[in-house]
Protein backbone atom coordinates (compact mmCIF):
# COMPACT_ATOMS: atom_id res chain seq x y z
CA UNK A 1 0.00 0.00 0.00
CA UNK A 2 1.35 3.70 -0.51
CA UNK A 3 1.81 4.30 3.17
CA UNK A 4 4.50 1.80 3.55
CA UNK A 5 6.43 4.03 1.79
CA UNK A 6 7.49 5.42 5.60
CA UNK A 7 10.28 5.80 7.52
CA UNK A 8 10.10 2.67 10.07
CA UNK A 9 9.81 5.39 13.04
CA UNK A 10 8.96 3.24 16.49
CA UNK A 11 5.14 2.09 16.14
CA UNK A 12 4.31 3.69 19.50
CA UNK A 13 5.85 7.34 19.43
CA UNK A 14 4.59 10.51 18.92
CA UNK A 15 6.51 11.21 15.22
CA UNK A 16 5.14 7.69 13.85
CA UNK A 17 1.85 8.83 14.86
CA UNK A 18 2.22 12.45 13.44
CA UNK A 19 3.67 10.94 10.10
CA UNK A 20 0.48 9.18 9.39
CA UNK A 21 -1.77 11.86 10.39
CA UNK A 22 -0.46 15.13 8.57
CA UNK A 23 0.06 13.48 4.81
CA UNK A 24 -3.58 12.25 5.17
CA UNK A 25 -5.22 15.26 5.25
CA UNK A 26 -3.33 16.14 1.75
CA UNK A 27 -4.39 12.59 0.43
CA UNK A 28 -7.09 14.27 -1.90
CA UNK A 29 -7.56 14.08 -5.85
CA UNK A 30 -4.08 12.68 -6.61
CA UNK A 31 -1.36 9.86 -6.56
CA UNK A 32 -1.46 8.02 -3.27
CA UNK A 33 1.64 6.59 -3.99
CA UNK A 34 3.59 9.58 -5.10
CA UNK A 35 1.71 11.30 -1.85
CA UNK A 36 3.75 8.82 0.39
CA UNK A 37 6.87 8.87 -1.30
CA UNK A 38 7.42 12.94 -0.78
CA UNK A 39 6.04 12.42 2.54
CA UNK A 40 9.19 9.86 3.09
CA UNK A 41 11.68 12.29 1.89
CA UNK A 42 10.58 15.15 3.23
CA UNK A 43 10.87 13.27 6.23
CA UNK A 44 14.69 12.23 5.59
CA UNK A 45 15.92 15.28 4.58
CA UNK A 46 17.04 18.06 8.11
CA UNK A 47 15.86 20.62 5.64
CA UNK A 48 12.15 19.78 5.81
CA UNK A 49 11.86 17.45 8.52
CA UNK A 50 10.14 19.78 10.68
CA UNK A 51 6.95 19.77 9.07
CA UNK A 52 6.39 16.85 11.04
CA UNK A 53 6.60 18.56 14.25
CA UNK A 54 3.56 20.88 15.03
CA UNK A 55 5.75 23.16 17.17
CA UNK A 56 7.85 23.74 14.38
CA UNK A 57 5.11 24.65 11.92
CA UNK A 58 3.55 26.84 14.61
CA UNK A 59 6.16 29.05 15.21
CA UNK A 60 7.02 29.41 11.48
CA UNK A 61 6.23 32.11 8.78
CA UNK A 62 3.92 30.80 6.39
CA UNK A 63 5.72 31.36 3.27
CA UNK A 64 8.95 28.91 4.79
CA UNK A 65 5.99 26.46 5.48
CA UNK A 66 4.75 26.81 1.66
CA UNK A 67 8.71 26.27 0.31
CA UNK A 68 9.10 23.31 2.71
CA UNK A 69 6.08 21.78 2.00
CA UNK A 70 6.95 22.01 -2.11
CA UNK A 71 10.43 20.88 -1.79
CA UNK A 72 9.08 17.59 -2.33
CA UNK A 73 5.71 18.07 -3.77
CA UNK A 74 4.44 17.00 -0.14
CA UNK A 75 1.74 20.08 -0.71
CA UNK A 76 1.18 20.36 -4.73
CA UNK A 77 -1.27 23.15 -4.15
CA UNK A 78 0.66 26.24 -2.70
CA UNK A 79 -1.65 28.13 -0.57
CA UNK A 80 -4.52 25.38 -0.37
CA UNK A 81 -2.41 22.65 1.05
CA UNK A 82 0.13 24.42 2.88
CA UNK A 83 -3.25 26.23 4.90
CA UNK A 84 -4.71 22.59 5.38
CA UNK A 85 -1.00 21.51 6.68
CA UNK A 86 -0.63 24.40 8.94
CA UNK A 87 -4.38 24.50 10.98
CA UNK A 88 -4.28 20.39 11.62
CA UNK A 89 -0.71 21.36 12.88
CA UNK A 90 -2.32 24.35 14.93
CA UNK A 91 -5.55 22.42 16.47
CA UNK A 92 -2.78 19.52 17.60
CA UNK A 93 -0.33 21.99 19.18
CA UNK A 94 -2.87 23.73 20.93
CA UNK A 95 -5.35 21.15 21.89
CA UNK A 96 -3.26 18.40 21.89
CA UNK A 97 0.35 19.45 23.18
CA UNK A 98 1.43 18.68 19.67
CA UNK A 99 0.84 14.99 19.95
CA UNK A 100 -2.01 13.80 18.25
CA UNK A 101 -1.81 10.84 20.46
CA UNK A 102 -3.70 12.96 23.31
CA UNK A 103 -6.45 12.90 20.53
CA UNK A 104 -6.80 9.21 20.52
CA UNK A 105 -6.36 9.13 24.67
CA UNK A 106 -8.97 11.62 24.79
CA UNK A 107 -11.01 9.69 23.03
CA UNK A 108 -10.28 6.72 24.71
CA UNK A 109 -8.84 5.37 21.77
CA UNK A 110 -12.63 4.63 20.47
CA UNK A 111 -13.35 5.32 16.88
CA UNK A 112 -16.61 6.43 17.55
CA UNK A 113 -15.34 8.93 19.63
CA UNK A 114 -12.69 9.89 17.96
CA UNK A 115 -15.19 10.25 14.51
CA UNK A 116 -17.44 12.25 16.65
CA UNK A 117 -15.02 14.38 17.81
CA UNK A 118 -13.14 14.70 14.53
CA UNK A 119 -16.21 15.06 12.32
CA UNK A 120 -18.54 16.66 14.08
CA UNK A 121 -17.64 18.23 17.49
CA UNK A 122 -14.53 20.42 16.43
CA UNK A 123 -14.61 19.53 12.35
CA UNK A 124 -13.32 22.59 11.51
CA UNK A 125 -9.80 21.92 13.52
CA UNK A 126 -9.35 19.11 11.06
CA UNK A 127 -9.65 20.48 7.64
CA UNK A 128 -9.92 17.63 5.03
CA UNK A 129 -8.98 14.93 7.58
CA UNK A 130 -12.54 15.24 8.55
CA UNK A 131 -13.94 14.12 5.36
CA UNK A 132 -15.60 10.65 5.18
CA UNK A 133 -13.30 8.88 3.09
CA UNK A 134 -10.19 10.48 4.15
CA UNK A 135 -11.34 10.09 8.30
CA UNK A 136 -11.81 6.76 8.31
CA UNK A 137 -9.10 5.69 5.90
CA UNK A 138 -7.24 7.68 8.61
CA UNK A 139 -7.57 5.76 11.54
CA UNK A 140 -7.56 2.54 9.52
CA UNK A 141 -4.05 3.37 8.64
CA UNK A 142 -3.46 4.47 12.12
CA UNK A 143 -4.36 1.09 13.35
CA UNK A 144 -2.47 -0.50 10.59
CA UNK A 145 0.75 1.67 11.20
CA UNK A 146 0.97 2.44 14.97
CA UNK A 147 1.01 0.38 18.07
CA UNK A 148 -2.86 2.44 18.64
CA UNK A 149 -5.42 -0.53 19.63
CA UNK A 150 -8.82 1.57 18.75
CA UNK A 151 -12.17 -0.20 19.32
CA UNK A 152 -15.05 0.12 17.86
CA UNK A 153 -13.47 -0.61 14.58
CA UNK A 154 -17.14 -2.02 12.95
CA UNK A 155 -17.92 1.51 13.03
CA UNK A 156 -15.42 2.41 10.37
CA UNK A 157 -16.84 2.86 6.54
CA UNK A 158 -15.12 1.38 3.49
CA UNK A 159 -13.72 4.59 2.96
CA UNK A 160 -15.09 4.21 -0.78
CA UNK A 161 -12.85 6.12 -3.39
CA UNK A 162 -12.69 5.89 -6.34
CA UNK A 163 -11.17 2.56 -6.49
CA UNK A 164 -13.37 0.84 -4.48
CA UNK A 165 -16.65 2.08 -6.11
CA UNK A 166 -15.18 1.03 -9.58
CA UNK A 167 -14.14 -2.57 -7.86
CA UNK A 168 -17.78 -2.78 -6.73
CA UNK A 169 -19.22 -1.64 -9.91
CA UNK A 170 -16.97 -4.31 -11.45
CA UNK A 171 -18.77 -7.23 -9.48
CA UNK A 172 -21.87 -5.75 -10.84
CA UNK A 173 -22.85 -4.62 -7.26
CA UNK A 174 -23.57 -1.31 -8.40
CA UNK A 175 -24.57 0.29 -12.49
CA UNK A 176 -21.99 2.23 -13.57
CA UNK A 177 -24.36 4.91 -15.05
CA UNK A 178 -24.63 5.37 -10.77
CA UNK A 179 -20.99 6.00 -10.26
CA UNK A 180 -20.79 9.85 -10.77
CA UNK A 181 -24.09 10.36 -8.02
CA UNK A 182 -23.82 11.93 -5.03
CA UNK A 183 -24.92 9.39 -2.93
CA UNK A 184 -22.41 6.81 -4.53
CA UNK A 185 -20.14 6.48 -0.79
CA UNK A 186 -23.50 6.29 0.81
CA UNK A 187 -24.84 3.43 -1.42
CA UNK A 188 -21.43 1.57 -1.59
CA UNK A 189 -21.54 1.41 2.06
CA UNK A 190 -24.91 0.03 2.47
CA UNK A 191 -24.64 -2.55 -0.04
CA UNK A 192 -20.95 -3.72 1.58
CA UNK A 193 -22.47 -3.52 4.87
CA UNK A 194 -25.46 -5.71 3.90
CA UNK A 195 -23.20 -8.58 2.19
CA UNK A 196 -21.04 -8.56 5.66
CA UNK A 197 -23.74 -8.52 7.89
CA UNK A 198 -23.73 -12.21 8.69
CA UNK A 199 -19.21 -12.25 8.81
CA UNK A 200 -16.48 -11.47 10.96
CA UNK A 201 -15.45 -8.43 8.46
CA UNK A 202 -15.22 -5.15 9.03
CA UNK A 203 -16.49 -2.66 6.35
CA UNK A 204 -13.18 -0.78 6.46
CA UNK A 205 -11.43 -4.59 6.14
CA UNK A 206 -12.47 -4.16 2.28
CA UNK A 207 -10.99 -1.19 1.71
CA UNK A 208 -7.10 -3.13 1.00
CA UNK A 209 -8.27 -5.63 -1.05
CA UNK A 210 -10.70 -3.58 -3.58
CA UNK A 211 -8.39 -0.66 -4.17
CA UNK A 212 -5.41 -2.82 -4.93
CA UNK A 213 -7.39 -4.74 -7.12
CA UNK A 214 -8.59 -1.79 -9.30
CA UNK A 215 -5.61 -0.16 -9.16
CA UNK A 216 -3.80 -3.75 -10.67
CA UNK A 217 -6.73 -3.04 -13.51
CA UNK A 218 -9.10 -6.06 -12.28
CA UNK A 219 -6.52 -8.55 -12.58
CA UNK A 220 -7.95 -12.70 -12.59
CA UNK A 221 -8.59 -13.92 -9.06
CA UNK A 222 -7.22 -16.89 -8.83
CA UNK A 223 -7.54 -19.29 -5.97
CA UNK A 224 -4.36 -20.25 -3.58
Amino acid sequence: MPEDANPSLPPDSAMNYLYFTLPMALNYQRNSYTLWMSAQQAYADVETVGIFHPGFVAALHEDRLRELLLKYKVALQPNKHTATWRTLCLTINTHFEGDIRNLFIDCDWNIPNILNYVQKRYKKDFPYLCGPKICNYWLYVISNYTAAKLSGKEELSIAPDTHVIQATARFGLIEEKHMNETNIQLLVNKIWKNILSETELSLIDLHTPLWLWSRSGFKEMVDC
